[in-house]
């Protein structure tokens, strides 16, 4: 609803949006009547984070890597589960695409939501979760969760000892959740440009770096041309997952 409103105004400079992995990224390409064009309809100004999915299982789980979990799903076909906020988000296409690197069905319990996915992981009702690294890191701290490895192509400082799935063994398995500024396509290309620049400027500074460090978000570096191009591949690359995995939403 709201990026179909900031689509609607086009010209007016005191609008902007929070865009996004789920609004402009894979929402477009999962709706049939999505109502805007996440490229025409708006002028992308720049990337403010990035942070990763993140696939883990319950804090008392003798599983303590991902190919142990996938050698259960192996050997107990239908077995093995894993929860997310619901079907099409960047957690679930990231279960997915581990799901396609392994050749191992992995069933999906999707939820209405982050909150009672990870409820039913901690209860022990479902095998393992894919989460947001913001959401769940304070489990990961308490120990109630154990996470086994991360989406993106790094790292993440907030959890060092946990490797990427590149790392674990399964390269193909790289996504990164992220989200930016954009505003109505056919505003003032000078008040555009000063947005950036503001924005770029912000995302630099201390204050900044680190209160996203504290939540597991990487700071965007992509002015408007690098974030414009984020936007087109990343719809690219989910309409092919989309379309290969017969996925639908809700």
């Amino acid at each position: 609803l709201g990026a179909d409103i900031v689509a609607k105004a086009r010209g007016d400079a005191h609008i902007v949006m929070m865009s996004s992995a789920a609004s402009h990224g894979i929402g477009p390409v999962l709706y049939k009547d999505v109502p805007y064009d996440p490229l025409a309809d708006f002028l992308h100004i720049h990337l403010v984070g990035t942070f990763p999915t993140v696939l883990a299982v319950n804090g008392s789980s003798p599983i303590t890597s991902v190919a142990q979990l996938i050698d259960q799903a192996r050997a107990k076909p239908g077995e093995i589960t894993y929860g997310s906020g619901g079907n099409g988000t960047m957690n679930h296409l990231t279960g997915q695409l581990l799901a396609r690197a392994t050749g191992v069905p992995l069933t999906h319990i999707p939820y209405r939501g982050s909150a009672p996915a990870m409820n039913d992981l901690m209860g022990g009702q479902i095998s393992a979760l894919m989460e947001s690294l913001p959401t769940a890191i304070g489990y990961f701290s308490s120990g109630r969760m154990r996470p086994l490895a991360v989406s993106e192509d790094q790292r993440s400082p907030s959890l060092p000892d946990t490797p990427t799935f590149r790392e674990a063994g399964f390269p193909g398995v790289v996504t990164t959740n992220w989200f930016g500024f954009s505003t109505p396509a056919g505003i003032p290309p000078e008040i555009a440009k000063r947005w950036e620049t503001e924005i770029g400027a912000a995302l630099q500074s201390t204050q900044v770096k680190e209160a996203f460090a504290k939540i597991g978000v990487r700071p965007g570096t992509l002015g408007a041309e690098g974030y414009t191009s984020l936007i087109r591949s990343e719809l690219e690359r989910w309409r092919e997952v989309i379309k290969a995995g017969n996925i639908r939403a809700d």
